[in-house]
């Protein structure tokens, strides 16, 4: 078994040789239209890298030629495949510059926004590329509107918004944990209102009553009644908007807890009335 293992790696190690010797050898071949049959090849063969290497040795040859087109296009996708979005995006845009009536232009557009997308990071991070594929593809859906590739634009702009509705939702949670109750219901009125058809819409309506509940309790005896009936308001803003909602309960408590808040309120204030 060890022997065969030996005899594995002896194996694969020749093969590798080989493989950069021939490879070596391609580079260094004046033969330019051998080196372009080998990039296709490699290209082929989703060998990116190698085939990336040779396309770009190869621009200054054919540049002008009918070759040029289809090497700048397979060059792009090299960098796409080998997961080098911002690259790939550059060359798909210096594609679209030079060919802008190829055919293979509006391919070509959608995977310059798709890049964009591709860069997006995760939820925590800055957003700027997520906003930046929401307006590519926008751009890509209003040109090209017959398109097949309108569908896949259209749900990865829904994609995008719903990363940047979530962040948005982080940000406001986190001032909600840390007490600042005045800045979260501001997040949380943001969020319903940068995305008003949201699944979660009264979530955030229950996050606003919460929120300004928990405001109106720390605040200065003199604020507290106008507090709390604001806490009433949102409630009924919540009741308005979803009526059917399984949160509903849980936000009508809040009401009743404010109402009778209030009620304390004003009977504090009749007795100190009542003493003077």
């Amino acid at each position: 078994m060890r022997f065969l293992k030996i005899v594995t790696v002896v194996f694969s190690l020749l093969l590798l040789l080989s493989s950069c010797n021939k490879y070596s050898k391609i580079l260094k071949s004046k033969d330019n239209v051998y080196k372009l049959s080998e990039a296709n090849k490699f290209f082929t063969e989703k060998k990116y890298q190698q085939a990336q290497q040779l396309y770009e040795e190869l621009y200054v040859v054919y540049k002008g030629t009918d070759k040029f087109e289809e090497l700048y296009y397979k060059d792009a996708y090299c960098f796409y495949y080998m997961k080098e979005y911002k690259e790939a995006e550059n060359f798909f845009k210096g594609f679209l510059d030079v060919f802008p009536n190829s055919d293979k232009a509006e391919d070509v557009d959608y995977m310059r926004a798709f890049c964009f997308y591709k860069q997006s990071p995760k939820v925590e991070l800055d957003q700027t590329a997520t906003i930046k594929a929401i307006g590519m593809l926008q751009t890509f859906i209003n040109t090209h509107p017959e398109s097949a590739k309108t569908k896949n634009a259209t749900e990865i702009i829904d994609k995008c918004r719903e990363k940047l509705e979530s962040k948005e939702f982080h940000a406001a949670e986190l001032y909600y944990k840390i007490g600042q109750y005045r800045a979260a219901t501001l997040g949380y009125e943001t969020v319903l209102n940068d995305y008003p058809e949201s699944a979660k819409g009264d979530e955030y309506e229950l996050k606003i009553v919460k929120s300004y509940y928990e405001f109106a309790k720390l605040s200065i005896a003199e604020k507290q009644e106008e507090r709390y009936e604001k806490v009433t308001s949102v409630y009924q803003d919540f009741a308005d908007r979803y009526p059917d909602s399984k949160l509903l309960k849980e936000a009508e408590e809040y009401s009743i807890l404010s109402k009778n808040n209030i009620k304390e309120i004003q009977n504090e204030q009749i007795k100190t009335t009542t003493k003077r």
